[in-house]
């Protein structure tokens, strides 16, 4: 039986090997092919990879409803907010009706951080009164986890964003 490099590298590395984002690059995924509209995702980080299975928000109905209601987030659960086209620094997130406090890094289209929030829960029942909280760097996508995931991790600004179910690896810095 020959093995490809690939299975060779996967099989020495004991790791799947993961295409680091372009988000762009997402529109090939299909949510047929994972189970409960879900993708599994790796951060690289100098702790290794973090990995997390997903639910992907990328209609505009989705990312506006977000994990509002939501009482709980499993640990190692999040979600991808994706956009067809490079989101300005100045398009923020809120947490309007999110019980939750939540993490959340701004992707640019090379899968790199390029800024990480973490957004308390807005207790007014008026939405105006809820903050925003902007990414300050232009960026593609967006993940949400539980509060404190980042820091807890060491990912931080800088880290990539990687899809193993994707041809390729990412090389982090």
């Amino acid at each position: 039986m020959t093995l490809t490099r690939r299975q060779l590298l996967k099989t020495a590395l004991g790791v799947s090997l993961a295409a680091c984002l372009p988000l762009p690059l997402l529109t090939a995924w299909s949510a047929e092919s994972t189970s409960a509209n879900t993708l599994p995702l790796a951060i690289h980080s100098e702790g290794g990879p973090h990995r997390l299975d997903v639910e992907v928000a990328e209609t505009a109905s989705q990312r506006q409803r977000g994990l509002m209601g939501r009482e709980h987030l499993p640990e190692t659960r999040g979600m991808l907010f994706r956009f067809e086209r490079e989101q300005p620094a100045g398009n923020a997130f809120w947490m309007y009706r999110t019980l939750i406090p939540l993490d959340i890094a701004y992707i640019d289209g090379e899968g790199r951080i390029v800024a990480i929030n973490t957004m308390p829960p807005c207790e007014s029942s008026a939405p105006q009164e809820c903050p925003s909280y902007p990414a300050g760097a232009a960026y593609h996508a967006a993940l949400e986890v539980n509060a404190g995931y980042f820091a807890e991790r060491g990912i931080q600004v800088g880290d990539c964003v990687s899809v193993p179910a994707l041809a390729g690896f990412c090389r982090p810095d």
